[in-house]
């Protein structure tokens, strides 16, 4: 498989994600705690900037953050068990990108890089539907994951990882354990506004 095409593969994978019952499964198999995990495909200095990405994108609210359901954990399976080794290659690459910014003196402790600095990187590199790679129109045939492209995919694993977890299926979206039944009427009066669980 050409690189080219692996690129555009990890983005359709990332994009158009299927709750399947393997990726349910590899998702509910995520039970270590975020204190003592040790990433299976990632880099230990890679396993916490995903981290603290991850805590940024899908921040405890109301709701559970990403890392209280081991969104994290998710990740680096899924790319381990799903990804194949080119894919692979050009995501811990783009991932090298990613720490050199955050941490641009080698010598520096990957523990010490202030939020404020994901945050800067986040609003810099992760784009809405709008914006423009300026990474990609610079070398449009370039075979490298770019920044940007690295940050959204990271962000949909999440999101979609987060949608997808029983805990969030069960008990923030509206929920059904027989599902098969139709119902008609106000979303705001049958589910009090949520969506409906996978």
């Amino acid at each position: 498989m050409k690189r080219r095409t692996a690129l555009k593969k990890i983005g359709l994978a990332t994009s158009f994600f299927a709750a399947t019952p393997a990726i349910i499964s590899l998702l509910q198999s995520c039970k270590s705690d975020i204190k003592t995990w040790a990433p299976e495909f990632l880099s230990i200095d890679q396993g916490i900037v995903l981290i603290n990405l991850v805590d940024i994108i899908l921040p405890k609210t109301e709701t559970p953050s990403a890392i209280e359901l081991n969104i994290p954990q998710f990740i680096d399976k899924y790319i381990k068990d799903v990804f194949d080794d080119e894919e692979q290659i050009e995501f811990k690459s783009a991932f090298t990108n990613i720490i050199s910014i955050l941490k641009p003196n080698t010598e520096s402790n990957i523990n010490e890089i202030p939020q404020e600095t994901y945050k800067t990187l986040l609003d810099k590199h992760m784009l809405i539907e709008e914006d423009i790679d300026e990474e990609r129109e610079a070398d449009p045939e370039s075979l490298k994951m770019t920044k940007s492209e690295l940050l959204n995919s990271i962000k949909n694993l999440c999101v979609r990882g987060y949608i997808t977890n029983e805990e969030i299926g069960e008990n923030v979206l509206a929920y059904d354990p027989v599902p098969g039944a139709y119902y008609c009427g106000d979303l705001q009066l049958l589910t009090r506004g949520r969506s409906w669980s996978l």
